[in-house]
């Protein structure tokens, strides 16, 4: 459904703007930054600079994204802070649609206000008009140039919106644009030694800057990742001693803190790794398949005060397992402990695309040869599932724990929630190279 469009002089309602992350104006209209959007069709084609003024419409065919979480149906006013030069005339779109039941954004259709701006050179706000929020759930508001095809020089600051609807949604306001890291966590007796922890991926989806960690411990973590269109990698890394879990630079951690790389398999990368603590990491350029599973075993080796932690993955087309790499990690001395898996999105960027990957079965092997079977998980999200995104859920499907963020898909887990899935009671049969 489209409205004619209508033309606005950009500066018959100044705005007075002092920051792109200003409060919320206090006359009940609801501002989300321009610097909080998505970019589509290609995630990577816009710029989001600190500024907060976004040029959106270098690249034909491009929209800007805005996604938020409402509570009742009905109708808001929406209107936008934006910058044109003096004398240009452009057409806007914006269009308004409710969350598809099958969470699949980019097929769904709307409801579209355009109307055609002449520039001043200065920022202002302009009305749109009014649009559709049908149910409760989230909604999209996308925002698209008509005519000229694209245009260099239009900055859009925010979206604006007003009325009952608008009063009690929730947008993510703040600029950093990444989905809620969502763990997977384990309980397991702290006093029993745990030399073993295996388990097994299947991606459900596999967006850029996509990291699905399997065997998460204490000291490290290991799963696999989608770092651009052309390359994916399976990673395992373990973490320094020390402030080595929260430096940022290697050189300021003690050479008696820091982890040794032991061995690494054929074509794995190794290097050491900081800005998130610091120790040795380790990858493999693999093109791994989304709905294929992917299976991995991260082993633990009491060496006095060190242990030896390697991660073995099971390689799919030679049907047998690899080292990727083997660390002695210093003041150390114990088994895996702290166990857990995650999803995380670590590129802004690709933010608003669905994450959903199934994990296990998981075991457990004892110091004593013992393997069991680990079907209770409890769920957990970074910080910014706290306030800023609540599309992140857990649960159980085909057997399996499964992990789902991003996509502003509606059904927030609460944090603590716990989920048990069916055992198998079939131990893995593995087999690693000697």
């Amino acid at each position: 459904m489209r409205a004619a469009p209508r033309v606005l002089g950009v500066a018959f309602v100044a705005a007075a703007l002092t920051s792109a992350f200003a409060a919320a104006p206090t006359d009940g209209t609801v501002r989300v930054p321009a610097a909080t959007a998505y970019a589509a069709p290609d995630p990577g084609s816009v710029r989001f600079p600190r500024n907060g003024e976004v040029a959106p419409f270098t690249r034909a065919g491009t929209s800007l994204q805005w996604f938020g979480a409402f509570t009742r149906a009905g109708t808001v006013t929406a209107s936008l802070e934006l910058q044109a030069p003096a004398g240009q005339e452009v057409t806007l779109r914006l269009e308004a649609t409710d969350e598809p039941a099958d969470g699949a954004w980019p097929r769904a259709a709307g409801t579209a206000r355009e109307i055609t701006v002449r520039g001043t050179g200065a920022a202002a706000r302009v009305s749109v008009g009014a649009l559709p929020v049908g149910a409760p759930g989230y909604v999209r508001f996308a925002l698209s140039v008509r005519q000229p095809a694209t245009t260099r020089d239009l900055k859009v600051l925010a979206l604006l919106l007003e009325g009952a609807p608008a009063d009690s949604a929730q947008f993510n306001l703040v600029p950093r644009r990444n989905a809620a890291s969502v763990h997977l966590r384990y309980p397991v007796d702290s006093a029993e030694v745990i030399t073993g922890f295996y388990n097994e991926i299947i991606a459900v989806d596999d967006p850029v800057t996509t990291y699905y960690m399997a065997t998460g411990f204490a000291r490290g973590y290991f799963g696999m990742q989608v770092n651009s269109p052309t390359e994916r990698r399976i990673i395992f890394s373990v973490w320094d001693a020390g402030n080595g879990t929260n430096a940022d630079d290697r050189s300021t951690v003690a050479a008696d803190d820091q982890t040794q790389l032991l061995g690494k398999g054929d074509g794995v990368v190794a290097e050491v790794f900081g800005n998130e603590g610091t120790g040795g990491h380790s990858h493999l350029v693999y093109d791994w398949q989304t709905g294929s599973t992917q299976r991995f075993f991260v082993t633990a080796r009491l060496d006095g005060t060190h242990t030896i932690y390697s991660g073995y993955w099971f390689h799919p087309e030679r049907q047998r397992w690899m080292l990727i790499a083997s660390f002695r990690a210093p003041k150390d001395g114990q088994g895996l402990r702290r166990l857990y898996s995650f999803s995380e999105n670590f590129g802004g960027e690709t933010g608003h695309l669905r994450r959903k990957a199934r994990f296990g079965p998981a075991w457990i092997r004892l110091a004593s040869g013992e393997w069991r079977e680990l079907t209770t998980a409890t769920f957990s999200h970074d910080v910014t599932g706290r306030a800023d995104r609540f599309d992140r859920t857990m649960g159980v499907e085909d057997g399996r724990f499964f992990l789902r963020h991003g996509g502003f898909v509606s059904g927030a887990t609460p944090p603590g929630a716990a989920f048990t899935r069916p055992a198998t009671g079939a131990p893995p049969a593995i087999d690693l190279p000697r």
